[in-house]
């Protein structure tokens, strides 16, 4: 029988890629869509003076289109969520999906001494619990 590895209790910071792809609030949505996909990214960062205000993901972007918005005029700002559901770097991937279903949020900003590190998603906690090395009973 394969080892079991319990996902649940390693710390959030194994899933933090490099670095945060953020956007200013000014940015339009034809910037935030251009920046989501040459990251290959979901869910970026808006800062304000190296302050992380908010986060727009591909749902918000599907959201503003919906809604007829103009993507050239209307500013990341405009849609961005706020305030944010973070987490530091040494909880445990089971607090962050326990976060992530009290707040009802699909991300959680990640920080580190104040300063964020990294934003983790719904699906990078699936891809984790996925890719466990756990035996099929």
């Amino acid at each position: 029988m394969a080892e079991v590895t319990n996902v649940g209790s390693m710390p959030v910071s194994m899933l933090v890629g490099d670095g945060v792809v953020h956007v200013e609030p000014d940015a339009s949505l034809w910037d935030v869509a251009d920046a989501l996909t040459a990251a290959d990214i979901g869910v970026l960062a808006v800062t304000r003076d190296d302050a992380v205000i908010g986060i727009v993901s591909e749902r918000d972007l599907a959201h503003a289109l919906a809604e007829r918005r103009d993507l050239g005029a209307t500013h990341a700002s405009d849609i961005a969520h706020a305030p944010l559901i973070s987490c530091d770097v040494i909880a445990t991937v089971a607090e962050v999906a326990t976060e992530m279903m009290e707040h009802w949020v699909r991300h959680v900003v990640v920080e580190q001494d104040g300063q964020v590190v990294g934003i983790v998603s719904a699906r990078d906690l699936l891809a984790a619990y996925a890719s466990a090395d756990m035996p099929i009973d």
